[in-house]
């Protein structure tokens, strides 16, 4: 049946290698005949793990002596972590005693338990960290950077008075124009096609942020680019580069790069207006208006400008917005939802596996426990201790891990076509934790349950 099923994914395999690749690159995430790839190694590497613990148990069980495995294991021996005359049940209950020292009866198992726990914890936290990403996108782009309702591009560039024109249509409340001309940027054997936008340095509507979100005014002589651009290029403030105008005299010039600027989308360079006209040698011009509207008037506008057949096309922001939740953070909100479903999925496992085992190990303990008069929250307490200590234990190294794997995809996700910053809110470590401990709980109530279902006798008696 394995067989058959391998061959199976080869045929699809082939089958997609064999068709015309359509793929969607996302950092280091490829849609497309790699993702059958993806999906055949991914379930390669499950099978080979459960071969691999399987194969490990029965050999143990195999290596046992018949006559060894039909005596009573021995009693577990115990040593003092602490001097004798340090009375430790002033401090800690009996039970809390008992706890602790099951903890360190199993040392290795109580680490990897706790890793597990933080492992899941980490994979909340990158899940929620690219959701949280999105939407901090979306408010900076769309909110803080391009605050336009609109923007109006033009057949060809027309003259700077045309934004007066504009500005005076019904329902427009500002108007901003700016040129944008296709060039190819280098430095040394690196280059890049971009586009330059020459806009007003006092631009409100569309605005240039730095690192920090902090409105840029432009300089008044030189090129600001985006930082990606400059580490591609490998320059900084202060370096020359070299520009082929792709349009007007297409000459080649030499321009220096008076700032850095940080941006989520794309390359691209930008100058003040009448730099980009000095360097273009003609009359500053524009391309392109942005537009602020008034809400109650939008249909007013929209038809003055249908009557101008200077116009090539209308840019709603609102419309960008919706596709740009549509296509892209949608798909990453989904992958998000799937993270944490799966993150869920593992702390409950994780937990619910250590507890079974414990339960299964200190059966006869507990049955002895109820025996001479403990009540069954008092057992069940002392079988959740430990749990309820290693799942809070592995909290701040799963935010450490959630952090990292965060600044990871990160760099992963930064490239030319779109970037993220790295901002793991504190409600996302909240969050995540609140997941794992309620996780934690849910495999708790599966455990006492079965210790409600004991039966002493048999228990008792399992060993004599």
């Amino acid at each position: 049946m394995l067989a058959k099923w391998l061959e199976r994914q080869l045929r699809v395999a082939e089958f997609y290698r064999e068709k015309p690749r359509l793929s969607f690159n996302f950092g280091e995430v490829i849609f497309g005949n790699g993702f059958v790839s993806a999906r055949v190694i991914a379930v390669a590497l499950s099978l080979v793990a459960a071969i691999i613990g399987a194969v490990r148990a029965l050999r143990e069980v195999v290596r046992l002596a018949p006559a060894v495995a039909m005596q009573s294991p021995a009693p577990p021996r115990y040593r003092r972590l602490l001097p004798a005359s340090f009375k430790v049940d002033r401090f800690i209950s009996q039970p809390t005693t008992m706890m602790l020292r099951n903890i360190t009866r199993h040392p290795v198992r109580s680490l990897f338990t706790t890793l597990g726990i933080a492992l899941a914890t980490a994979i909340l936290i990158v899940s929620l960290f690219t959701g949280d990403a999105m939407e901090q996108l979306i408010d900076v782009t769309y909110f803080l950077a391009d605050r336009q309702d609109a923007t109006v591009s033009f057949v060809e560039k027309r003259p700077l008075d045309v934004a007066l024109q504009i500005a005076r249509l019904p329902g427009v409340l500002a108007a901003e124009p700016y040129r944008e001309v296709p060039v190819r940027i280098r430095n040394r054997n690196v280059e890049r096609r971009i586009m330059i936008s020459g806009r007003p340095r006092d631009a409100d509507l569309n605005r240039i942020i730095d690192v920090d979100l902090r409105p840029v005014v432009l300089p008044e002589a030189g090129l600001a680019i985006s930082s990606m651009l400059a580490r591609i290029l490998g320059v900084r403030v202060g370096d020359s580069v070299e520009v082929d105008l792709l349009e007007g005299t297409r000459q080649t010039v030499v321009v220096p790069v008076a700032a850095l600027v940080e941006d989520f989308f794309g390359i691209r360079g930008m100058m003040d207006s009448e730099t980009l006209a000095r360097l273009m040698r003609e009359a500053p011009s524009v391309n392109s208006i942005n537009v602020s509207l008034d809400q109650n008037s939008r249909e007013t506008f929209y038809a003055a400008i249908k009557d101008m057949p200077v116009v090539g096309g209308l840019a709603l922001q609102r419309v960008s917005l919706a596709n740009f939740r549509k296509l892209v953070a949608l798909l990453i909100t989904t992958m998000a939802s799937i993270y944490t479903g799966l993150a869920a999925v593992i702390a409950f496992g994780v937990v619910y596996n250590s507890a079974r085992i414990s339960l299964s190990e200190r059966a006869r303990e507990l049955a002895s426990l109820r025996v001479l008069g403990f009540t069954r929250g008092e057992v069940l307490r002392i079988l959740l201790l430990e749990l309820a200590l290693l799942t809070l234990t592995a909290q701040p190294p799963g935010w450490l891990i959630g952090y990292g794997l965060a600044w990871i995809m990160q760099k992963n996700l930064a490239g030319e076509l779109m970037r993220v910053r790295l901002i793991v809110e504190q409600s996302t470590y909240v969050f995540a934790s609140a997941i794992v401990i309620a996780a934690a709980v849910l495999s708790a109530l599966v455990v006492r349950r079965r210790l409600n279902e004991l039966d002493l006798v048999t228990v008792l008696k399992t060993r004599d």
